[in-house]
């Protein structure tokens, strides 16, 4: 298993291929794919383990400043592989027996850019240093978008007009370090990419992780589906989180709000955590703990 200090490292590309290299390591039937590259050419991976023809996807790290839930995933990967491997149970389930029925794939970092210019600067956006530098006034740390200052969850093509009209009242004109939804739906190949991959058809329902609030939503304009309430219900209750709506400029455009609109299928987004962005990762133990089951069952149900 990964022998890490979460509490002392980040979500870079560095440290996440680090951890990715350890996993393929250790869990030969762990597999990675590329299925996308970012503005700056950077991978998007796809992590998968059990059945491929029918899965469950978690996606994390659509934000610059909420890359805490790319570690959380890792964490989560080694955990279901080491009980893969050895037999043992995770919460009570025996959870290489319902991978075999249904996989986990996982996108540990959906927005790879902008993680690095969260945490390292705009000399990490290349050829968009410039617009970064720019859009941040020349301070990335509250950085969420990707290099092309595009905010990756209003990138959807899900009420997309209606809230790019909110964009502009709120006076979000133009690329920026949170909350433009770009030219036009799936301008960008992050959500391009994530977008591709569910067009596949094989995913059953999705998970998008985000920071922070411990909130989980589920439905999204017409979408009402009794299963996909109770599935929420089950996963509040098991980590102490609430189910809630989101409004104003954090409804629509997200990669939940596609997800259920394209193939009424249940998809979540799920904020962990409580605090400011980006969260302290003095909290990344809490975190897991109280996630943890909410994880296993959000793979099982």
């Amino acid at each position: 298993m990964l022998e890490i200090d979460f509490k002392s490292v980040s979500a870079d590309r560095c440290t996440r291929e680090m951890m990715i290299g350890k996993l393929l390591l250790d869990y030969g039937f762990l597999s990675r794919d590329t299925i996308g590259e970012s503005r700056c050419s950077r991978p998007i991976d796809l992590l998968c383990i059990g059945n491929r023809k029918k899965q469950v996807l978690f996606t994390a790290a659509y934000h610059g400043m909420e890359w805490i839930t790319t570690l959380l995933m890792l964490r989560f990967i080694d955990e279901v592989c080491f009980s893969v491997m050895t037999g043992k149970s995770m919460c009570g389930v025996r959870i290489g027996t319902f991978l075999n029925r249904r996989g986990l794939a996982v996108v540990p970092c959906v927005n790879p850019d902008g993680v690095e210019i969260q945490l390292h600067g705009a000399e990490s956006a290349g050829e968009y240093r410039t617009l970064v530098e720019t859009a941040s006034s020349g301070t990335t740390s509250r950085w969420q978008a990707n290099a092309a200052g595009v905010d990756i969850n209003h990138n959807f093509s899900a009420s997309w007009e209606k809230l790019r009209s909110l964009e502009i009242a709120h006076g979000i004109n133009s690329p920026a370090p949170t909350r433009y939804g770009g030219e036009f739906p799936e301008s960008e190949p992050e959500s391009r990419t994530i977008a591709s991959y569910c067009r596949t058809g094989n995913i059953a329902h999705a998970l998008a992780f985000h920071s922070q609030g411990e909130e989980i939503y589920w439905d999204f304009g017409t979408y009402r589906d009794p299963e996909a309430l109770k599935m929420a219900k089950v996963m509040a209750y098991s980590s102490g989180y609430r189910v809630a709506e989101p409004s104003g400029l954090a409804s629509g455009g997200g990669f939940k709000d596609w997800f259920v609109e394209k193939f009424q299928r249940p998809a979540f987004t799920v904020e962990v955590g409580l605090g400011r962005n980006p969260l302290p990762m003095s909290d990344f133990d809490g975190i897991y703990q109280k996630i943890r089951e909410m994880l296993v069952l959000a793979v099982v149900l």
